[in-house]
């Protein structure tokens, strides 16, 4: 009884090598679709500070720094 389940273990065995070579040889030929982002690109951080909810956080906390209020980093120092 050894005979047909060791057949179909190798036939298995065989159809998932085939199916992996298949699957290998598909990714190997596909071109990398790499995002690049244009050279002049802001990086990190700097991309954000043209951003309109950004500068109208900052806009806010300016005004209320110049009126003498508590920013988010906490009050003023007094020197």
């Amino acid at each position: 009884m050894e005979g047909p389940g060791r057949r179909s273990r190798l036939r298995t065995f065989a159809i998932g090598g085939v199916v992996g070579a298949a699957g290998a040889l598909a990714t190997a030929r596909l071109p990398s679709r790499r995002a690049r982002r244009p050279r002049d690109a802001p990086v990190g951080l700097a991309a954000f500070e043209d951003a309109p909810c950004f500068r109208e956080v900052v806009g806010a906390e300016a005004a209320r720094y110049r009126e003498g209020g508590d920013t988010v980093a906490g009050p003023p120092n007094s020197t």
